[in-house]
């Protein structure tokens, strides 16, 4: 039998500046999908790449190795995350002009 779960990570938040979200605790998932949401079409003159950070314990980070970085173009993006241990966040870096809003999901998949 196959166990799921999919989390809101972050709801309504506005994407104006860097971010880096709370740590979740991954250990039992063998797989995991990302997903953004935005309210609205994104502004041309405004973009976000997002990358997923890998942790042990929940306090020590570093990037996913072998991960591309996502960039943000559309009103919803997903990604894949594979062999990454304990605990997973991702790190957004916002640039250009203007703003974005939107909920986060991370589903899980044993």
């Amino acid at each position: 039998m196959h166990e799921s779960l999919t989390v809101l990570i972050e709801r309504n938040f506005e994407l104006t500046t860097d971010f880096v979200t709370e740590p979740y605790e991954t250990a039992w998932a063998r797989e995991a999908r990302w997903f953004l949401v935005l309210d609205n079409e994104p502004d041309p003159q405004w973009s976000v790449r997002l990358e997923t950070d890998i942790s042990p314990e929940g306090l020590n980070w570093c990037p996913l190795e072998d991960a591309e970085s996502t960039v943000v173009d559309r009103r919803v993006t997903s990604w894949r995350v594979r062999e990454f241990g304990g605990w997973l966040r991702l790190r957004g870096t916002v640039s250009g002009q203007g703003y974005a809003k939107g909920s986060l999901y991370l589903a899980l998949k044993a």
